[in-house]
């Protein structure tokens, strides 16, 4: 089945439609990637699972997908006028990687202090980069300014209908390559690649779980989610990928509708997990790219023998942020209990509650992706 169309505040929300559509745009540009099953995770996990492989994109990251669905589809006094984003990193970097191939002009605001290889990457690309202030809501007031002032055409990294039906295609890659998988467990930051996962699997009638995953240092999209209202709190974590200080209305829309549960993870699950992953993957993984599993270890016993999906977001860790990684190290999981166990506020295995305590890296952790 099709969901119906939806309109939250005059944006409609995608449907399968619009996401097969979002697949034919960007079949020219982007190969699909890789799901691959490690044995290793499943000792790990006691579960058969399955990688998404988002890392392997050519920007290292999922959003690529939206990018290139949204600026493939700028009408010319649009893609003349210009493009402007606000991102910590991988929203920016999908926006120049687009823009670059369409030829348009792309402006990226950045806070002070964001992952360097992600703004390394921004210019490699072609886009302008304005830093702007000490966190991404900073970066976001600059942006929305100059939109004003210049007349640019603004990407939201969040309530856009088209960046939804682009990052959607991955799960819809997924469920056609494991029709029997039982979980799909998906990073959130702003919520776009939870929500599109939603739409895939609740639009084919698979019996397909999707959950998502935050810091809960940054629980702001958790929050939302669990009262069924926005809301905007503290943003601390080190996974700038996760972090958002309030809740973006249009996939909040669409996860109060679908999203099946929501989990939060501590810092150092997020450092573990970052570890486990490039030690038996073999793969570079940012942290948000690790949350998956993080989540998925969490809820351990939950999953025992379920075939289950990790997304792996994204794989633009810093020097800084790997080199913590590895020195950390992960623990001996051993046959530990299942900390998912204990469930918080947002039902079975939510995994603490808003006030859970994490580290904060720096100005650089300090926005949606």
């Amino acid at each position: 089945m099709v969901w119906t169309t939806e309109v939250v505040t005059g944006v409609r929300v995608p449907t399968l439609v619009d996401v097969l559509e979002a697949r034919r745009r960007i079949a020219p540009y982007l190969l699909p990637t890789a799901l691959h099953s490690y044995p290793s995770l499943d000792r790990l996990l006691g579960a058969e699972v399955w990688v998404k492989h988002e890392n392997h994109q050519p920007i290292g990251a999922f959003k690529v997908r939206g990018g290139i669905n949204l600026v493939s589809r700028l009408d010319e006094t649009e893609r003349a006028r210009g493009v402007i984003a606000a991102s910590t990193g991988n929203h920016g970097q999908s926006i120049a990687y687009a823009s670059r191939l369409f030829g348009v002009r792309a402006i990226v605001c950045v806070p002070e202090g964001a992952n360097p290889v992600k703004v390394e990457s921004m210019r490699s690309l072609g886009a302008e980069v304005v830093v702007a202030g000490r966190d991404f809501d900073a970066a976001r007031e600059r942006c929305e300014r100059l939109a004003a002032s210049e007349g640019y055409r603004y990407i939201h990294s969040g309530n856009e209908p088209l960046l939804i039906a682009g990052v959607a295609t991955g799960t819809l890659e997924i469920v056609e390559a494991r029709p029997d998988l039982d979980t799909v467990i998906v990073p959130v930051g702003g919520g776009s690649g939870a929500a599109g996962a939603c739409i895939v699997a609740k639009a084919l009638g698979a019996p397909l779980e999707v959950i998502g995953v935050q810091a809960a240092a940054a629980p702001a999209a958790y929050r939302s989610w669990a009262a069924r209202k926005l809301v905007s709190d503290r943003m601390e974590t080190f996974a700038e990928g996760l972090a958002t200080r309030s809740a973006f209305e249009l996939p909040q829309r669409i996860l109060w509708d679908r999203l099946d549960d929501f989990v939060l993870v501590e810092e150092r699950e997020i450092r573990e997990a970052t570890y486990r992953m490039i030690e038996l993957t073999r793969n570079l993984v940012e942290p948000a790219g690790a949350a998956a599993l993080a989540g998925a270890t969490r809820l351990r016993s939950r999953l025992a023998g379920k075939r289950v999906a990790l997304v792996a977001s994204g794989g633009n860790i810093s020097p800084a942020q790997l080199q913590e990684v590895l020195a950390a190290g992960p623990r001996d999981t051993g046959d530990a209990a299942d900390p998912g166990d204990a469930a918080g506020p947002g039902g079975p295995g939510s995994g603490g509650g808003p006030g859970a305590q994490g580290a904060w890296a720096g100005p650089g952790a300090q926005g949606a992706d």
